[in-house]
């Protein structure tokens, strides 16, 4: 199913897959670990796959008792789990490759193997961001993924610096989840605030030669963060997306294919899902009986 996934047939697949019946929580967990491979390994459909996650939990995944007595194993516990390990696997040291990964390659075969790395670890970022978007991982979670990665609880350590990788990583997060996380909770407004002057910072380091801590590349990913969020999180994207085909329309118009955008607000499908379940209390209410009156 999950490879002919579109916006337009989301609910078609989240119905397919939610009449499957799941027997244990291992089944649950390979479930979420194939969609989260494929949010890895095809980014442009992020948005998609998330919204996909949303529809399975709200669908009514089933529930399974906790191997050490604790609470139920739900879908978005399992969910947290699976994103957790895979956040806990991304190297934020370096991405270098190990002797036997680089063994009988030549340099290109090794380049793209470590582009293929980093890919994976953006992606991540822009996925745990959107399932962030849709309330499926807690402010208080997404909030100390954000301070690890840039290293804000170090105790003291002044030396920590985070690789080039991992600040690119904090600014696709940022622009992934910018608006709700500031604009949300104390502990999201303090994250948010707490980073991007921790950016700012490294962005001001000088090496003992004298010269930036980071290439120009980095300098200027940090500097639109940091422009972005001083604009309210509006900035224009040329980021390419999975769109509906009514959305391939509309923008066929714009000549040079950008659309500015609030970076991180909360997508669609939330709005839609409160709309609907509005709907059906509505329809309850007019179902029930009238009681007569004596």
């Amino acid at each position: 199913h999950l490879n002919k996934i579109a916006p337009e047939n989301l609910g078609t697949i989240a119905t397919r897959i939610l009449d499957i019946d799941v027997k244990t929580s291992e089944d649950l967990e390979i479930l979420i670990h194939v969609i989260m491979k494929k949010a890895l390994t095809e980014p442009h459909y992020s948005h998609t796959y998330s919204d996909l996650v949303f529809k399975l939990k709200e669908g009514g995944m089933p529930e399974f008792p906790c191997p050490d007595g604790g609470k139920p194993l739900s879908f978005k516990k399992i969910l947290l789990n699976v994103c957790q390990s895979e956040f806990e696997s991304m190297s934020q040291d370096t991405l270098d490759l190990t002797d036997a990964e680089k063994e009988g390659k030549d340099k290109e075969e090794i380049d793209f193997l470590l582009s293929q790395k980093k890919a994976r670890c953006l992606a991540n970022m822009r996925f745990i961001g959107n399932l962030f978007l849709r309330s499926l991982l807690a402010p208080k979670i997404i909030s100390g993924i954000i301070r690890e990665l840039a290293q804000c609880d170090m105790d003291g350590d002044a030396d920590a610096i985070p690789s080039e990788h991992i600040v690119e990583c904090i600014c696709e997060l940022l622009f992934s989840i910018g608006h709700t996380l500031d604009n949300g909770n104390q502990v999201g407004k303090e994250a948010v605030q707490q980073v991007c002057g921790r950016l700012m910072d490294l962005k001001r380091r000088k090496k003992e030669n004298g010269r930036s801590l980071y290439p120009n590349r980095i300098n200027f990913m940090i500097q639109d963060v940091i422009e972005t969020r001083a604009n309210d999180w509006q900035r224009k994207t040329f980021k390419a997306a999975a769109k509906t085909k009514g959305e391939v329309r509309e923008e066929a118009g714009q000549d040079d294919g950008s659309k500015v955008v609030v970076a991180g607000e909360r997508p669609a499908i939330l709005a839609e899902a409160a709309a609907a379940a509005g709907w059906q209390e509505v329809g309850k209410s007019k179902a029930k009986p009238k009681t007569s009156r004596r």
